[in-house]
Order: C-alpha cells, then structure tokens, then sequence
C-alpha cells in the first residue's frame, strides 16, 4: 500500500507532532510577552525554533531509510491534527464536528497519497 516503510512514516509523524508543538510554544510566547523584540528573544521563541529543527531532522532521517515526498508530506499534514488537540488541552478551545470532518478528510488524503 505505502511506498515507504513504516520507519519513515513513524518518524514524520513524530515531526508533525513537534511542528505542532512548536506552533503552540509560539503561540504561547505571544501570550507572555508584548513587543516584537521581547516576543522573539523568549524562551518559548527559542524552543519553538529548537522544535522546528527537530522537524527538519527528523525528515532528513526519513528521506534517508527510504521515504518518498509523496508518502511523507501528507503524513505532515497531521500537523494540523495535532494543533487543535493542543489548543484544546491548553486553550479549551472547542473541536466541533466540522473540525473533526476536516480530520477525518486530511487522514482520508494521507492514506489516498499513499496509494
């Protein structure tokens, strides 16, 4: 079915899980601080960055066991997943059905990528 191992595929989805952290870590950080300099040399900031290299890492070490752009970046898309599970365990901000359509349709395009 896929054209990558199971290997690659597991590492990008840990990737989008970071990239969505890292998304949170800023959103945060725009929270707790006012004034672009301020924002920017937050620790937040920084571990967000930290996060996002990670991601980066993380796909050079999937491309490197074997995975393809084709499998791997729909895979990422998961990102957005992630990012509503955490704005609703630290925001309380809601997920409607109409949210969990959309899920349901980026997981329905990974898997139709995949073919």
């Amino acid at each position: 079915m896929f054209k990558a191992s199971l290997g690659p595929i597991l590492w990008v989805a840990a990737a989008a899980l970071l990239g969505a952290v890292g998304q949170f870590l800023f959103k945060h950080a725009t929270q707790t601080r006012s004034g672009f300099f301020s924002i920017m040399t937050s620790p937040h900031v920084a571990l967000g960055m930290v996060c996002y290299l990670a991601v980066m890492g993380l796909f050079v070490h999937a491309f490197r066991r074997g995975g393809t752009v084709r499998v791997l970046y729909p895979i990422y898309a998961s990102t957005f997943i992630w990012a509503a599970v955490i704005a609703w365990l630290f925001y309380q901000q809601p997920i409607r059905p109409v949210h969990v359509v959309g899920m349901v349709f980026l997981v329905g395009g990974m898997l139709l990528m995949g073919l």
